[in-house]
């Protein structure tokens, strides 16, 4: 069910969505909607990527394991090669 919403746009930024709309044969709301959504659907992806950084983060203060970065970009060199290897060993 979708509900009513309204927005106060400065004329600068409306002439803005209008005249992308024009340009892409789209209603100013659609231009809108879209971007609301692109918006909120990577800013839920960020809000995760920063929830998993932070418990990683507790973790490696918790157990000191890592692997380093040049054994991390030596098994990534070899991605898609006929000696491709699993991913390091995390260590202290």
């Amino acid at each position: 069910m979708a509900s009513a919403t309204s927005i106060k746009l400065d004329d600068e930024m409306k002439g803005r969505v209008q005249h992308l709309a024009q340009a892409r044969q789209r209603t100013s709301h659609w231009i809108m909607r879209e971007a609301i959504s692109q918006y909120v659907e990577r800013e839920e992806r960020r809000e995760v990527l920063r929830k998993d950084t932070l418990a990683a983060w507790e973790e490696f203060q918790a157990t000191g394991l890592h692997a380093t970065a040049e054994e991390v970009d030596q098994w990534l060199a070899r991605w898609g090669t006929d000696d491709e290897q699993p991913a390091p060993e995390c260590h202290k």
